[in-house]
């Protein structure tokens, strides 16, 4: 019987699943993953994890608890980079330490860590280092890897042609976004565990979507072409996502194709604090673009999101319609 690789829907999930998911199961295991975000997987990852972890770390914390018993190991690799020279969030990098100490009764945790900062190579180490626990031999695992890498540059054309990751990961069949002239372009911008998390963030893209929204992030841009943009800063960016966010912002800025810009993020985000005040002050000084902050955590009620969205939403339609129509003065 083959073994369960238990990989928890959260963080990181939906920017690196189809990397992985491939690569398990080439290796002959079954890569298995928890349900879709909901209020019992949140709540129970609010119970179990430290008061100062940030929503999406809590609700790992509650994909975790989901998954452990269904599964003969978890998957949490110790994530400290994903490119060169930069950072992501030292709580992704801390994971496995967090889960160990705060859920019981863990299958063996696969760990290993990732850190592209100094080496690409790292990921080929990481990925010898699961061979060895799994058993697997080194060229096999060499062989799956090359295969999965191969699956997830496809998965990353999808994307940069317009398909949403979540619409991929959930097995839908669209064709491609056809462009209509009745559509407003909204960028929803911030971390992919924020924009793409429905059970997390209230459905936010079905709700623009419903609005006759055309939904872009940030992963439908290369990274190379973001990272040009972002090359205008004067000094380079800390921050992996922050490279991309304001590489994304000056790309809207120069191309002037976007109706408005809608920033999620959650509580306490220090990474958030800092690239959300640089993108607005960007967006303010240089264009006229609509831009609107949603804030998430734990207490966040559905029908402040809507109503956000609803007003986003009509604000943009109605200078659609009466951009030059402008009051007489006095």
């Amino acid at each position: 019987m083959n073994k369960r690789v238990g990989i928890p829907g959260g963080l990181y999930f939906y920017k690196f699943y189809p990397l992985w998911e491939s690569f398990f199961n080439e290796l002959g295991m079954e890569a298995v993953t928890s349900i879709p975000s909901c209020r019992k997987i949140l709540d129970d990852g609010v119970n179990a994890s430290n008061d100062e972890a940030c929503l999406p770390v809590k609700m790992y914390h509650g994909h975790v608890i989901h998954l452990k018993d269904r599964v003969d190991m978890l998957f949490i690799p110790r994530l400290t980079s994903i490119s060169k020279n930069e950072y992501i969030c030292p709580k992704i990098g801390g994971l496995p330490d967090m889960i160990r100490h705060a859920i019981k009764n863990l299958p063996p945790v696969i760990d290993v860590e990732i850190n592209l900062r100094d080496k690409e190579k790292s990921i080929l180490e990481a990925v010898y280092k699961i061979a060895r626990i799994s058993g697997i031999s080194k060229n096999k695992a060499k062989s799956a890897y090359s295969k999965a890498l191969s699956d997830y540059r496809a998965f990353r054309e999808k994307v940069k042609r317009g398909v949403l990751p979540t619409d991929i990961l959930e097995k839908k069949i669209y064709p491609l976004p056809s462009k209509r002239i009745d559509t407003y372009k909204v960028l929803l911008l911030g971390h992919q565990y924020n924009i793409y998390d429905a059970g997390m963030n209230m459905n936010i893209i079905k709700k623009l979507k419903n609005k006759g929204v055309e939904v872009v992030t940030i992963d439908m841009s290369s990274s190379g072409e973001l990272r040009e943009y972002a090359s205008t800063l004067n000094k380079k960016m800390f921050w992996n996502f922050g490279t991309l966010a304001i590489g994304m912002i000056n790309k809207c800025i120069r191309e002037n194709n976007i109706d408005g810009i809608v920033y999620v993020m959650t509580f306490g985000c220090g990474i958030d604090s800092f690239v959300c005040s640089m993108a607005e002050r960007r967006i303010r000084k240089f264009s006229e673009i609509p831009f609107t902050v949603i804030t998430l955590d734990e207490h966040t009620g559905e029908a402040g999101v809507d109503t956000r969205i609803e007003a986003f939403t009509d604000m943009i339609s109605w200078r659609r319609a009466d951009e030059n129509n402008f009051s007489a003065p006095g």
